[in-house]
């Protein structure tokens, strides 16, 4: 064939090769799977297979805990629990402040006595301070928080012995 138009079959449509060619073209130019173009009675739809996804699959891996040296098992031994018990904890989410105002007198500082009722820290939530008050007499411990920080629902704030 001289041009690149192919003569039509009996009742049949004529088939332009350059532009099949030119929209298989666009399709890997695009990463297309299917095109399709009408023009009067005439339409053509070139279309290819999506190539397969090839997933590698690996065997599980086992996960081996290291025996613990003596020395990490005695300092474990030593060391406090990360969260004691006796801990007071936030009744919302919010920030905590341990002051009244920022660069303030902290409320409560380890070492302060203080009795049921006195104001360890402030909690803000959705603009509003909320006072937390020492559920007990006794001597704070330790703080567990920072001023400004971020604090969940039921975090241990304050250590009261």
């Amino acid at each position: 064939m001289a041009d690149d138009k192919a003569k039509p079959a009996e009742g049949g449509m004529r088939i332009d090769a350059a532009l099949v060619r030119e929209l298989a073209e666009l399709l890997s130019a695009n990463e297309l799977t299917e095109i399709e173009v009408e023009d009067g009675a005439r339409k053509i739809r070139v279309r290819r297979e999506a190539a397969p996804v090839q997933v590698a699959h690996y065997p599980p891996t086992p996960s081996f805990a290291p025996a613990p040296t003596a020395a990490v098992a005695a300092a474990a031994e030593a060391a406090p629990p990360a969260t004691p018990l006796d801990a007071v904890k936030s009744p919302m989410v919010g920030t905590a402040f341990l002051s009244a105002e920022p660069g303030g007198k902290a409320f409560v500082a380890p070492g302060d006595a203080v009795k049921a009722g006195d104001t360890l820290m402030i909690i803000e939530a959705m603009k509003v301070m909320n006072p937390i008050l020492a559920p007990r007499a006794g001597t704070v411990r330790q703080m567990l928080v920072a001023d400004a920080q971020p604090v969940e629902y039921d975090q241990p704030l304050v250590v009261i012995d």
